[in-house]
């Protein structure tokens, strides 16, 4: 017997420093109706998710609330643990990455990257936000504060957090190294990143621009894995948490036979504010341990309230605990994959959320059902006999049955989650436009029994396939659908997904009871909100709505373009950095001081030699980064229109050092 098809699919891990939202809960639904839909399509299916740990806001946090930091990360994974249970999450696995297994496994795979010269000691200085766990450049802050002598002392980071400066011993991860290797591999895998705006992002943003070697270890925060070859250094944050994914499967085990069957993993499912780390940090780190890259990483957008960023100091939250106690558990479900187009960002309002729960779900779902049943027990006995033949309008319900299936299988498998409810939903609109078109009603009165049955028939078969295809979205009505069809859900052989499949010849519930009960529009949104409000945590700081207004509107201050400084360089040199296609090293004369520039523009300058006198604008207090384990201090300036990219050269009449503002 030929081994099953097997498909991983993957959450990202949640970091436990508070509650969790429906935003978060969007991603885990969209992974579990992707894992109960490959189930029932006949894969070996292994769904992970679990809890990112270790960092210095969990070693806070536990140090506020008098605890050690196991003890703290221990109860919030239980919290999680309870609210998956309760949105009846069916993964196959709950990592922790103080599990002992992971740790061990970190550490390994740690030290293979520093042996073989991929990780090498360094040392780091930059702002760090605590909130964010993030580092940044001076020039990347919101907001400086200074002292009166014109020195940085602090700042906001572009979240609105405070960041205090940090210096230390740091190993450093040779990313580099494989930003070419890496470009390529987009190249020959255009699925690999979707939605793929993201994909142009990353190369725009990040790879074009030269990465940085990336800051592995800290030696300021004891909560995380040590490094076993130097104990003082704790393992950063994202090779900790990114390897989560082949550790859960066993990859430096005893026993990898879980690696072995499931990777590389068939899609990574993550937010858009972490598609970075997950399409550039983790391809390469894959690539440096010589491992297969995952077949696919969808970056999905964000869960807004009323179009704006969800916040707890806005007092916008929405937690899911709330939605499923009023409302029951398919209703926050189904709300969640049909209202947001997977991929991009997508609105919560009450006002909508209740509409679709009485227009979507009792309305159309919920009274299609109830018709129905009621039909079926007053004309027919309750009994649902298999039609003798299909007269012009069954034979058309059926064929939309059909398309509809195909419909369905073709969005699922592209996680087109609200394309898939769309398309069910024009189906169960179908069958509704049938009891008019059919008028059971008249064909009682008029003793039409055969074409009676056909129709009761009919509308049976449509609801037992309408059950079948949301059962991966939609987890409890499916059942109680077949239930009141007199079907068992947990039967395999009634839920074969075909038109005229149903299980002849059985009785409906002789009590039909809504399972979508309508809502009072108005106290339900008012209840919404109320559950909203109590979400506040803090009053927002004046730099906080600040530094939330200027990431809304993707303004920059006056004093932001202040704190750029551009100035007018010669080249004294240039040449081809070893190992890199794209990297050029440029010696540059500013006038009262000489630096060292490396620029990723040796594919637009072939013959670079010829730049040699040039006067190129250049960011001068740029905090240096280190590249292929050489130090560049500043950034050159180019233009770029479609695939010309040009430096921005000036001419001679320009002073060297001359300040551009």
């Amino acid at each position: 017997m030929a081994d099953k098809k097997t498909f991983y699919i993957t959450t990202p891990i949640y970091y436990p420093s508070g509650r969790l939202t429906i935003g978060n809960a969007y991603t885990t639904i969209a992974a579990d109706s992707m894992a109960r839909y490959k189930r029932s399509q006949g894969y070996e299916t292994f769904f992970l998710t679990g809890t990112d740990e270790h960092g210095l806001k969990i070693e806070q946090k536990a140090e506020k609330a008098g605890i050690k930091p196991q003890e703290y990360v221990d109860g919030m994974a239980k919290q999680y643990k309870e609210l998956w249970k309760k949105l009846d999450i069916s993964y196959d696995k709950f990592i922790r990455t103080s599990d002992p297994e992971h740790v061990k496994a970190v550490q390994a795979i740690f030290e293979k990257l520093l042996k073989q010269g991929d990780i090498y000691l360094g040392e780091y200085t930059g702002w760090y936000s605590v909130e964010d766990e993030e580092y940044f450049t001076e020039s990347q802050l919101k907001e400086v504060f200074k002292d009166d002598n014109g020195k940085v002392i602090g700042g906001i980071a572009p979240s609105g957090h405070k960041v205090q400066l940090v210096k230390e011993p740091s190993y450093f991860f040779r990313m580099s190294k494989y930003a070419d290797r890496l470009l390529k591999y987009y190249q020959d895998h255009p699925e690999f990143i979707l939605p793929h705006s993201r994909e142009k992002e990353m190369v725009n943003n990040f790879i074009k621009p030269g990465l940085e070697d990336l800051s592995v270890t800290r030696t300021t925060i004891d909560w995380g894995i040590p490094v076993p070859s130097d104990p003082k250094h704790v393992v950063y944050v994202w090779i900790d948490a990114l390897s989560n994914y082949i550790t859960a499967l066993g990859y430096g085990s005893d026993d990898d036979s879980l690696f072995k069957k499931f990777w590389p993993a068939d899609v990574h499912l993550v937010g858009k504010e972490i598609v970075r780390f997950h399409t550039i940090y983790w391809p390469i780190m894959l690539m440096a341990l010589d491992l297969p890259l995952p077949k696919q990483i969808f970056g999905h957008g964000w869960v807004l309230i009323y179009k704006d960023k969800m916040s707890k100091s806005k007092g916008n939250a929405v937690y899911p605990e709330s939605i499923v106690d009023r409302f029951g558990l398919d209703a926050l479900r189904y709300y969640l994959m049909r209202a947001i187009p997977f991929g991009s960002d997508g609105s919560f309002s009450p006002e909508d959320f209740v509409e679709r729960v009485n227009f979507d779900l009792a309305n159309d779902l919920g009274n299609l059902l109830n018709r129905t049943v009621s039909m079926i027990n007053q004309y027919q006995a309750g009994l649902v006999s298999k039609p003798a033949n299909q007269d012009e309008l069954g034979s058309e319900l059926a064929k939309i049955a059909d398309e509809t299936i195909a419909e369905y299988q073709k969005q699922m498998d592209a996680l087109h989650f609200s394309q898939a409810l769309d398309a069910i939903w024009k189906f169960v609109g179908r069958a509704n436009k049938y009891i008019d078109e059919t008028t059971p009603w008249v064909l009682n009165k008029e003793g039409k029994t055969e074409e009676l049955a056909r129709v009761m028939a009919n509308l049976a078969e449509s609801l037992r396939l309408i059950a079948i295809m949301i059962s991966p979205i939609m987890t409890e009505s499916p059942a109680k659908i077949f239930a009141q069809l007199g079907l068992d859900f947990d039967n395999a052989s009634q839920k074969e997904l075909a038109f005229g499949a149903f299980a002849w010849n059985i009785k409906v519930t002789e009590k039909p009871t809504p399972i979508f009960p309508r809502r009072k529009k108005d106290e339900e949104v008012a209840y919404i909100k109320e559950e909203m409000a109590k979400a506040v945590s803090k009053k927002q700081t004046r730099s906080e709505k600040k530094a939330a207004e200027m990431e809304e509107n993707n303004y920059i201050s006056i004093d932001d373009f202040d704190k750029v400084e551009i100035k007018v360089g010669q080249v004294i040199s240039v040449e081809a950095v070893e190992g890199s296609s794209k990297l050029l090293k440029f010696q540059m004369d500013f006038g009262n001081e000489k630096r060292q520039i490396l620029s990723g523009m040796r594919k637009f300058y072939p013959d670079f030699e010829e730049l040699v006198g040039k006067k190129i604008l250049a960011v001068t207090n740029l905090k240096p980064r280190k590249m292929m384990g050489m130090e560049s201090q500043g950034m050159l300036l180019s233009s770029e229109k479609g695939k010309k990219v040009k430096l921005a050269i000036v001419g001679d009449e320009h002073d060297l050092g001359a300040l551009l503002g």
